[in-house]
């Protein structure tokens, strides 16, 4: 009876590792398929609306540059966390991906008020950049200066915050299916502070609930009885 139990609890552990492993596994899918997306309308944007044609026009280098360089961030950032652990790549790839996050930050701010779908909508997207570059450079502010676990941090809220590309568009996807055309304005601009805040409000908070039971453990090294 005992050894069916502990075979009963190794089965289940086995499905449970297998439902995260594809779980994670649509999620990088999708991923890629976003960032795969982004690096393509960087050149093929025959099909774009006219909202973003219109950016196109204007800014002929910028907003390709800055499509390439965000659907390079979407890739890079994770692929950096994935090497923490080796050193040798994780400190070229984080310099890469560094780099790619500052142009994609600094291009965002003419892609988001050129010709603005609406003024709260620029608001967001510069919002996000300046989040962006602000994680990044606190990031590299701590690594410097040793201080792993602050690092660590802002490149938890950093790649959360570079998520909000994919958000943004399963929002407009669902928009698409569900929405009213005459509230689209109001849905986008919404669209452009959600898609981002709500990934880096949900990181924050694992984190700062994380710290709190690291702090509160009874067990902890000179605490408890």
């Amino acid at each position: 009876m005992f050894l069916s139990f502990r075979a009963a609890v190794r089965a289940d552990d086995r499905v449970k590792r297998i439902v995260v492993v594809l779980i994670l596994s649509a999620i990088a899918g999708f991923v890629t398929y976003t960032a795969a997306r982004g690096l393509g309308s960087a050149v093929a944007n025959d099909d774009f609306p006219e909202s973003l044609a219109v950016k196109v026009e204007l800014l002929p280098l910028i907003f390709p540059l800055h499509m390439i360089t965000g659907a390079l961030a979407l890739l890079l950032l994770p692929l950096a966390i994935l090497l923490r652990r080796r050193p040798r790549w994780h400190r070229p790839v984080g310099r890469i991906a560094a780099l790619d996050v500052l142009v994609a930050g600094l291009t965002a701010f003419p892609v988001a008020w050129v010709a603005p779908v609406t003024t709260w909508s620029a608001a967001g997207f510069s919002a996000q950049a300046t989040t962006w570059l602000g994680l990044l450079a606190l990031g590299i502010h701590n690594i410097r200066r040793r201080r792993v676990e602050a690092h660590w941090t802002c490149m938890l809220l950093l790649v959360a915050t570079t998520s909000g590309a994919v958000f943004f568009r399963i929002f407009l996807a669902l928009w698409a299916m569900f929405g009213v055309g005459r509230w689209f304005e109001v849905f986008y601009a919404c669209d452009a502070w959600v898609a981002w805040l709500l990934p880096l409000s949900v990181t924050a908070l694992v984190l700062f609930f994380q710290g709190r039971r690291k702090v509160d453990h009874p067990f902890r090294k000179g605490g408890g009885t």
